[in-house]
């Protein structure tokens, strides 16, 4: 029955929207602010309850929420703790935050607001407010303004745009990623 109730789940999953996505994550206790996006595709423990995300949040594909640490087993084995003792920890997310494709966020973290986690990182500790991570373990590697200022030059305006949109301007824009040849650039995009 447990088996037929997780395939009937990932069945809901893969068919919903992101509204209906976060909607079911809110009925099975997890705190999520207003204007998320979470990708259908991440991983959170068997409590839920234990997560807090803010507003404006973007958890994209395959991160996971670790809200308890299995290590515990080795000490049961060993006869240290008891054979029922689990360790909890709770996840606390902030406002404006990017967690990156298949980061990690382990028990006991508190990620402040308006970071971004880069992709496969493993954070182990807490992230300070405006801060950019990476790495395994996770650390700081600059702040949010250091991030903006080496990238604002080579920001392109296409997040709302159509495909073909998007392959025009970044053709236009940035044929020296092609070696400066347009017509490589067009083959490659055609």
């Amino acid at each position: 029955m447990v088996k037929l109730k997780s395939v009937i789940r990932k069945i809901k999953i893969k068919l919903c929207s992101n509204e209906q996505f976060i909607k079911m994550l809110r009925k099975e206790g997890m705190t999520i602010g207003k204007g998320c996006n979470i990708a259908k595709t991440i991983v959170i423990g068997d409590e839920p309850y234990l997560v807090s995300i803010g507003d404006n949040v973007r958890l994209t594909h395959n991160v996971q929420l670790i809200t308890h640490d299995g290590s515990i087993w080795t000490l049961r084995k060993l006869g240290l703790v008891d054979e029922e003792s689990v360790l909890y920890g709770r996840i606390v997310i902030g406002d404006n935050c990017n967690i990156g494709w298949n980061a990690m966020i382990l028990p006991n973290v508190t990620i402040g607001d308006n970071c971004i986690i880069a992709a496969n990182s493993v954070v182990t500790k807490n992230v300070p407010a405006n801060s950019v991570v990476a790495g395994v373990p996770a650390r700081v590697v600059e702040n949010i303004d250091v991030y903006y200022k080496k990238h604002k030059d080579d920001l392109l305006p296409t997040y709302s745009m159509s495909k073909s949109q998007k392959i025009q301007l970044i053709k236009e824009q940035k044929s020296d990623w092609f070696g400066g040849d347009k017509y490589r650039a067009a083959a490659i995009f055609s």
